[in-house]
């Protein structure tokens, strides 16, 4: 018994020195939206920014592993997760704006952000509007749809050249048949669409935790959302990553594409992975956004 209390013991001490601690909170915005926050870790800044009806529990796999070397922020977007279901502002340009005043608030600089999903326009959207000050080293563009409804052959969103009846589909699905749109959206952020049933729970948790006339307000948004314009005047050093899914049917082209119109970009094709590649393959993601930070000066 001796033994075995000594190695209970040797554990709860090391867990009580070598843990890193997460920080939770909410700052409010100018319009009085409580966007909820979490930070973890010392060192240069990441913050981590999730796609659609999702959140940043999204990033689990994640955060734990970067927070050993960096200061991990992430942040669930006005309207998603643990941050208030206010009625406004639920556009790609307010929650750009969401995001620097989280950056304001915790006094963040040389930040490195990443964009998942959604996410992606989001991010680029702030780059366009805070670029002559954006308080970034880097950027981060994860599976990424620059402009939905684009008519470029790059654009395997399958919304392209104004696809009114797809944009009409997709949003009947969300206000009339909740539970089976979340369902098919779950399975579908995994690659063969098959997601292990240890995460279908938890995935549909979060995703209803976004109202439903929120998430068919910002689905609205982003489709006539386009951010490929501001491709070309990034000047921080970039990665992009992509993989083939039930998403982005060909999202590895499409994600070469992006790279390609950014001067100083890696590109990250992730094999057998779907949209959630970061959370399918965490340690591909996490070693080369480790990789990125450290070289960013």
């Amino acid at each position: 018994m001796t033994n075995v209390f000594q190695t209970f013991f040797c554990a709860v001490v090391f867990l009580a020195v070598f843990s890193l601690p997460v920080q939770a909170a909410h700052v409010v915005t100018s319009d009085g939206a409580k966007i909820y926050y979490e930070e973890q870790g010392k060192g240069k800044t990441i913050l981590l920014i999730h796609g659609w009806q999702c959140s940043s529990r999204f990033w689990q796999k994640n955060v734990p592993e970067l927070a050993k070397n960096f200061h991990v922020v992430t942040m669930d977007l006005r309207g998603h997760g643990n941050s208030s279901k206010i009625l406004s502002g639920h556009t790609i340009d307010q929650y750009a704006v969401d995001i620097r005043t989280l950056i304001e608030a915790l006094h963040l600089k040389n930040v490195t952000l990443a964009g998942w999903s959604m996410g992606g326009p989001i991010v680029l959207t702030y780059w366009h509007k805070y670029s002559k000050d954006s308080r970034l080293s880097g950027l981060v563009l994860v599976d990424i749809p620059p402009a939905p409804m684009h008519s470029g052959e790059w654009n395997s969103h399958g919304l392209r050249d104004n696809n009114w009846a797809g944009v009409s589909k997709t949003l009947t699905g969300v206000m009339y048949d909740r539970e089976t749109a979340v369902s098919a959206f779950s399975k579908n952020l995994f690659h063969g669409a098959n997601p292990p049933e240890s995460d279908s729970a938890w995935i549909k948790e979060e995703v209803m935790k976004t109202p439903t006339w929120i998430a068919a307000a910002i689905a609205s948004d982003l489709y006539y959302t386009d951010t490929t314009p501001y491709l070309s005047s990034i000047t921080v050093p970039t990665l992009v990553f992509a993989a083939d899914s039930h998403f982005y049917k060909k999202g590895i082209a499409m994600g070469r594409w992006v790279a390609d119109q950014i001067k100083s970009s890696t590109f990250v094709p992730v094999q057998e992975a779907g949209h959630i590649l970061f959370y399918e393959k965490p340690d591909v993601f996490n070693k080369a956004v480790t990789e990125l930070v450290n070289k960013e000066k």
